[in-house]
This record gives structure tokens, C-alpha cells and sequence, in this order.
């Protein structure tokens, strides 16, 4: 893995720097156009141990030797403009890393440290300038342009490095999830992404069927074909518009899992298939689930029929799981 680390002056990119090394990870470096490789040497006889940068000439002999070394841990805080970033992220074992700490605590550890202490005008000048761009102008190396390739956001409210080396433990950056969602955050993902489809005024609600982590099907709640979105009216219950006295007082909003169901069909359903919906289902949904064979459901917001939607699924060997989503750094 390739950790790249950026963030705010003072932030503590160093911090984490060191720490990485010290949990050995290979610090390395590019040089500077006013640096260079001695005559006659290579990259790794630059140096062996790990306390010591390997130093490269450029971003792209880097991006070669941690490709050929990738099974390596590297840690670097000099990636730091989109067009090199760019040519790292499309590796899989590449990680950004992006450090922040509260503005005035970074003014007092510059002025702690420096032999130039600068006056906080100062300071939240050239703070903007990298966060934001010169003079309003977004730049290639602003970190808000960079925002977008972050993996993991750390912010450094912590009062000592212990603490935030705790914290880097608990994160546990060579976790393989943080850059490859495994199967149950994927197809989740999925469903919430088939949510947003749905214009439903009361809820949105998506859905994935899969079977042997192949997609069968998705689907997310809204109108019948034909009828008029919920949102446009097409549904007087999720509207909540009275009704007329010869309509029946019924939500017409065909359900996510339904119309995942409906999409894949009994015989595409299959034996072992898995129901992933952001919502967990139902009554009305969970008779069809039974019946079209479904044998495992895995849920991640609750509802309020939770219970009595779990003693069907129970009664008819059916498994319901709620999701166990990888915490978000």
C-alpha cells in the first residue's frame, strides 16, 4: 500500500508521517527540481532502511517502483496537486489521506515552532490560499479541489500524539476495505444509490437482488408504469390528500423489493438468494419475499414493523440481517 498524505499547515502530516514510519512503513520522497539523485545510483540504493526516504525523481518513477513493490507500505507527503494524484488513485493499493486541525491551534503550533513567527492575519491568508486557491481561484493543488480522491478524512482535534496514534490504530489504514468495499457494503451501496431514483413523498427506498454476488435484479419504490409519479400526484396516500368517498384510502406506490421481485421473477430468483434493502421490509413485502424463495435479507435503516416483518422472515427460514456498515473516516 501507498499511503499519500495531505492536509493543512500544522495539521499533522509529519505527525502521521512518522508514525506510519514507525510502524514500518517505507518513507518516500520526490525530489525537488533543485534536487537530484547522486551519479550512477538508483532509486533503491538511495536507502535501505527505513527511517531513511527511498528518493525518486519524479512522480512517475515513483508510481513505477511502489507498482512493482505494491505488496510494500509506503507513506508520502508529497503528492500533492490532482494531475499526480490522478496517476496514483488509479491504483488499488493507493490511499489519500487528508489531515485537518482546528485553525488556531495550527497558528499556535506554527508560532511554537518557527523561527518566524507570523501574525494570525498572516497565517489565515496562506491558509485560504490552500484550501481554497489564490484569490478565489480554484487551483489543481487546493485541497478543496482534492477533496473528491480523499479515502480517509482525519480531523486532528486530539490533545497529545498518543491519542492520535491511538486513533490511527483504531482507523487501521491497511484495513483492505477502506479501497475495496467488500461484498455487503457494495451491494448496499447499490440500494441506497437505487433510492435516490425514487420519488416517493413519504419514503426512498431502494433494493438489490443478488444471487452468488451477481445482481439479479434492483428496484426502488414509486407509481406503477404508466401512472403519474407519487410525486406528481399519482399517489393520494403518500400525499396525503383526502380522498373521495368512492376511492379506496390505499397507497398505490409499488415497493422496492417488489419491484426487484417483480424485475427478476420466481425462476430468476433461484436458490440462495440475498435481498439487500436500505429500508428493512414490510408486511406486504415480506410475504413476497417468502414466496419467491429468498433466503437471506439484509437491511440496513429500521421501520416500524420491524418485529412482525422478522417473526415471518424467522417463521419461514428466511434470514434477516441488519448491515454492518465499515465506519466512515
Amino acid at each position: 500500500m501507498l499511503v499519500a498524505i495531505i492536509g493543512t499547515r500544522c495539521a499533522g502530516k509529519t505527525a502521521v508521517e512518522n508514525y506510519l514510519v514507525s510502524k514500518d512503513f517505507q518513507l518516500v520522497r520526490i525530489l525537488n527540481d533543485n534536487e537530484s539523485l547522486p551519479p550512477n545510483t538508483s532509486p533503491h540504493q538511495i536507502s535501505t532502511h527505513n527511517k531513511n526516504p527511498r528518493c525518486f525523481s519524479s512522480p512517475s518513477s515513483l508510481l513505477d517502483y511502489v507498482t512493482r513493490n505494491w505488496r510494500v507500505d509506503f507513506v508520502t507527503v508529497d503528492l500533492c496537486t490532482r494531475n499526480i494524484i490522478e496517476m496514483f488513485v488509479k491504483r488499488p493499493f493507493f490511499l489519500l489521506l487528508s489531515i485537518d486541525a482546528p485553525l488556531f491551534d495550527r497558528f499556535h503550533r506554527l508560532n511554537s515552532s518557527s523561527a518566524r513567527p507570523i501574525n494570525l492575519e498572516e497565517f489565515v491568508r496562506e491558509d485560504d490560499s490552500l484550501v481554497f486557491g489564490v484569490a478565489q481561484q480554484e487551483s489543481p493543488s487546493s485541497l478543496r479541489s482534492l477533496s473528491d480522491l480523499v479515502n480517509i478524512h482525519i480531523p486532528n482535534t486530539f490533545q497529545d500524539l498518543p491519542a492520535l496514534h491511538s486513533h490511527l490504530d483504531q482507523i487501521n489504514l491497511l484495513d483492505p476495505g477502506h479501497l475495496r468495499p467488500n461484498w455487503d457494503t457494495y451491494f448496499m451501496t447499490l440500494a441506497s444509490l437505487a433510492s435516490q431514483r425514487s420519488n416517493c413523498m413519504k419514503r426512498r427506498v431502494g433494493a438489490v437482488l443478488v444471487r452468488e454476488n451477481r445482481i439479479l435484479a434492483t428496484g426502488y419504490n414509486g407509481t406503477p408504469r404508466g401512472l403519474p409519479n407519487c410525486n406528481e400526484g399519482g399517489c393520494l396516500h403518500c400525499n396525503g390528500i383526502s380522498y373521495p368517498k368512492n376511492v379506496a384510502n390505499e397507497c398505490v406506490c409499488l415497493h422496492a423489493e417488489e419491484n426487484a421481485l417483480l424485475e427478476a421473477g420466481r425462476e430468476r430468483v433461484g436458490l440462495g438468494a440475498v435481498l439487500y434493502c436500505n429500508t428493512c421490509p414490510c408486511l406486504k413485502c415480506t410475504i413476497k419475499i417468502i414466496q419467491t424463495g429468498v433466503k437471506t435479507v439484509v437491511y440496513n435503516l429500521s421501520y416500524k414493523v420491524d418485529d412482525a416483518s422478522a417473526k415471518l422472515l424467522a417463521d419461514a427460514g428466511v434470514e434477516l440481517r441488519r448491515f454492518q456498515p465499515v465506519q466512515k473516516h
